[in-house]
């Protein structure tokens, strides 16, 4: 007997169909001998539909407040879910993140998994039940409802599949598993049948859609084999995990992020302590920053940018504004008509020449660079967002056609 934890995103159980769809596999693992618990988003669009809600009567919420709607989304699917389940003939036990176990930091929006306690979750699996988690949820240490931010429940799965020792945890998807290129906008995607937590971990933090990478980072420490397959197709998925058999590929995908913002704070002093003391305010926040460019100094002044989530970009040049004025920059300015695009791939390492042959297919399409970040395995510039879907297309023809 094997303990196989599953996870369903939202578009898996975004009507009656398909959450009897998902019922049917969940039963069918479970039929196998195996226990089952599985890890369920809120459907289809209906976490963005309560954000809109929340909108509506007050767009300056507290995040506390915004935690207790968006919950509500996961509960409607573990309910629908555990009830499907109970109609084909098995034994269901829904539980919320709180009852699941999940303690979670108290950052509102965004929280992190302290620990689980999976007591709940091995007494019902003792009876035979099948398990259904609400995932992107949990509790802080005051009772207060937490939630994990996009994508939370990938990473919901993951820490239960940790912290019970799961033989294998499957995330399911609308894709029959991770692509070169998003498969929906690029049609000749190729599916690859493994690949390295390293560079899916940066595929997933660049904008690759597939698993969040929190998720991922969480496998990766943990060991845990990650299986990537389709809710709507039977067909073999793709395989994460610490090494891969296949020879290394130059590139593994080309991945596109338009939650993106690009801040320029421009005529900094040059001064020693200057850029601490400007992106301190923004950790204090827990703002993220990701591409960072400083011009070269002149006249006693440099310009800074940086990219931030689009979601937390105008509360970015909030917290730098009237500090940096009053410290001597000249203005704070501020585009999110940007998109991020990269390449990844352990491949890179040992062939020179991948940044050219991106810029390349880039100047090609002529499309302009504003910003470029490199590391070992991932290149990735900020272009016009207008330009991210053919820059995407042009790269990726440029490496695997």
């Amino acid at each position: 007997m094997s303990l196989i934890v599953q996870k369903f995103g939202g578009t898996s159980v975004r009507d009656a169909e398909r959450v009897m769809n998902v019922a049917r596999i969940v039963t069918d693992t479970f039929a196998q001998g195996n226990d089952v618990v599985v890890v369920v988003s809120a459907q289809g669009d209906t976490t963005d539909d309560l954000i809109a809600k929340a909108e509506e009567i007050n767009p300056k919420a507290s995040r506390r407040e915004k935690d207790m709607l968006l919950a509500a989304g996961e509960q409607i699917s573990i309910a629908l879910l555990a009830m499907a389940i109970e109609k084909l003939g098995y034994h269901a036990t829904s539980l919320l993140g709180w009852q699941a176990g999940f303690e979670t930091s108290s950052a509102h929006t965004s929280a992190r998994i302290r620990r689980v306690n999976v007591e709940r979750i091995r007494e019902a699996l003792d009876k035979k039940n099948i398990v259904v988690v609400a995932g992107f949820q949990g509790i802080s240490r005051r009772g207060d409802i937490t939630t994990l931010g996009r994508g939370g429940s990938d990473t919901s799965a993951v820490a239960i599949a940790a912290a019970m020792h799961a033989d294998l945890c499957q995330i399911y998807t609308d894709v029959e598993g991770v692509y070169t290129a998003d498969p929906r906008k690029v049609e000749n995607a190729k599916k690859l049948k493994e690949i390295s937590y390293d560079e899916m971990l940066e595929l997933a933090t660049l904008g690759a859609q597939v698993l969040n990478n929190r998720s991922v980072e969480m496998a990766k420490k943990y060991s845990i084999e990650l299986e990537v397959l389709s809710s709507l197709a039977k067909a073999s998925g793709t395989i994460v995990k610490e090494k891969t058999k296949m020879e290394k590929m130059l590139i593994s995908g080309v991945a596109k992020d338009t939650d993106v913002a690009r801040i320029s704070v421009i005529g900094v002093p040059n001064i020693p302590g200057i850029a601490f003391k400007m992106f301190s305010k923004l950790s204090a926040k827990d703002i993220n920053v990701d591409i960072i460019l400083q011009s070269i100094g002149h006249d006693g002044k440099k310009d800074i940018s940086f990219t931030v989530a689009k979601s937390r970009g105008k509360e970015a040049v909030a917290a730098l504004e009237d500090y940096m004025v009053s410290h001597g920059a000249k203005e704070v300015l501020y585009d999110d008509e940007v998109a991020k695009i990269s390449i990844v791939g352990a491949g890179m390492e040992s062939h020179a020449g991948v940044a050219t042959k991106m810029f390349e297919a880039l100047y090609d399409a002529q499309i302009n660079i504003q910003m470029i970040s490199t590391s070992e395995i991932k290149v990735s510039v900020l272009i016009d967002i207008n330009d991210a879907d053919k820059a995407v297309k042009a790269i990726h023809s440029k490496f695997f056609d």
